[in-house]
C-alpha cells in the first residue's frame, strides 16, 4: 500500500465501486446507511484525503467556494468566517476568503478573476458586499451560485441569510426608554451598510411609538470601527443638552463611546447609558460590559454556507432570531 492512500484502495477494501466511494465523500444521496458506514470506516482507518484536483475532474466541480468581505470590525469578520468555514468544512468542501473593497470601481472585474481562476462552485457575500448591485447582475448573467448575509436591498437576488435588523433596534431602543431615558443619541454606521439605515429607522420607529420627537442633531454618522465611535461619542457630548444614552450601531463604535465616556470622567452607566449591536466578544472584553443585541453571525454564516452547498436547509431564505443581552452598560437615566 503507498504512502498515500488512494481511492481505489479505499473502494477495494470497502467492496464497492469508485463512484460510490465518490458519493459517500460528497454527502451524495442513493448510498445505503450501511455501505455508507462501512466507506467511512475504512476512509477513518486509512486516514484518507480526497484530492480535490481528482474530485474537480472527476465532477467538474473545484468543491471550493469563496467568503468575500469588506468589514472593518474584525470581531465581526472572525465570526463570518469560522461560521463558513466549520459549515463547509462538515460538507467537503474548501472555503476560500478573500477581502474585497466593495466600492472598488473595479469590484466586478476582480471578483470575476477570482471566479476564474480558482474555479468557485459558488460564493458567500458579506455586507457590504451584498449590496453591490454590478456584481449581483454579473453573478445572476453567469449563473453562478451566490448566498447574501444580510442583505438590505434586492432581498430576492440570490440566496440569504438573515436577521431583522429594525425589529431588533427597537427592541434596544425601548428597553432604553423603559429605563427612561428620554434624550436617546445614536451612533449611525457606514451608509454603505443596509444594516445602518434599518437600525436607524428601529430607533427612529420606536422613539414615535413612544411619543418622543427624534432630534437628527442625537444622531453622528461613524465606520463600524472604535475610533470613529469615540469620535462620534465626543461630539454628542459636547452638546449643550446632551443625551443621557447612546445607542451605538455596532459594539466596536459603542467600546468607543464607552472610551470617550471614561476619558470625560463620565460614569457609565450612573450619568451615561451606553448600548452597542453584534454581541461580539468586544462586548464583553470591555467595562463596564455591553448591553447589545445579540445578532448570530456565525449561525448566520454557516446557514449561508448550507444554502450555498445545498444541505439540509430547502429555502433560499433563512430568517434567524436576535437576542436582547442586557449588561452593566445600561442603567435608568439620571434625574
Amino acid at each position: 500500500m503507498s504512502s498515500r492512500p488512494t481511492i481505489k484502495e479505499v473502494s477495494k477494501i470497502a467492496g464497492v465501486s469508485f463512484k460510490t466511494v465518490s458519493r459517500v465523500l460528497n454527502n451524495e444521496k442513493h448510498v445505503s446507511e450501511e455501505t455508507r458506514r462501512r466507506v467511512e470506516e475504512v476512509v477513518a482507518r486509512l486516514n484518507f484525503r480526497p484530492s480535490h484536483a481528482a474530485r474537480t475532474l472527476a465532477g467538474r466541480k473545484s468543491f471550493q467556494v469563496g467568503l468575500l468581505y469588506d468589514n472593518p470590525s474584525p470581531y465581526y469578520i472572525y465570526h463570518v468566517q469560522t461560521g463558513a468555514q466549520q459549515r463547509c468544512t462538515e460538507l467537503g468542501y474548501r472555503l476560500l476568503l478573500q477581502p474585497i473593497d466593495s466600492q472598488s470601481p473595479d469590484l466586478v472585474s476582480n471578483v470575476l478573476a477570482l471566479i476564474d481562476e480558482t474555479h468557485l462552485d459558488g460564493l458567500i457575500l458579506s455586507p457590504p458586499v451584498t449590496e453591490a448591485t454590478a456584481l449581483l447582475d454579473e453573478l445572476d448573467r453567469r449563473g453562478l451560485p451566490y448566498v447574501r448575509i444580510a442583505p438590505g436591498t434586492r432581498k430576492d437576488a440570490g440566496l440569504s441569510a438573515s436577521m431583522d435588523d429594525v425589529v431588533a433596534a427597537r427592541e434596544l431602543t425601548a428597553h432604553l426608554i423603559g429605563l427612561g431615558h428620554r434624550r436617546i443619541a445614536m451612533i449611525r454606521g457606514l451608509e454603505s451598510h443596509a444594516s445602518s439605515a434599518d437600525r436607524l429607522a428601529g430607533y427612529r420607529a420606536e422613539l414615535e411609538a413612544h411619543g418622543i420627537a427624534f432630534d437628527p442633531a442625537l444622531v453622528v454618522a461613524a465606520e463600524n470601527d472604535f475610533a470613529s465611535g469615540a469620535a462620534a461619542a465626543r461630539e454628542l457630548l459636547a452638546l449643550k443638552d446632551r443625551p443621557t444614552a447612546i445607542f451605538a450601531g455596532n459594539d466596536d463604535m459603542a467600546a468607543g463611546a464607552l472610551a470617550t465616556a471614561h476619558e470625560s470622567d463620565i460614569d457609565v452607566p450612573g450619568q451615561l447609558s451606553i448600548a452597542g449591536f453584534d454581541d461580539s466578544d468586544l462586548a464583553r472584553a470591555v467595562w463596564p460590559p455591553l448591553t447589545t443585541i445579540r445578532q448570530p453571525v456565525h449561525e448566520l454564516a454557516s446557514a449561508a454556507a448550507e444554502l450555498i452547498l445545498g444541505g439540509a436547509a430547502p429555502q433560499p431564505r433563512v430568517t434567524l432570531e436576535h437576542k436582547l443581552m442586557v449588561r452593566a452598560s445600561t442603567g435608568p437615566a439620571p434625574r
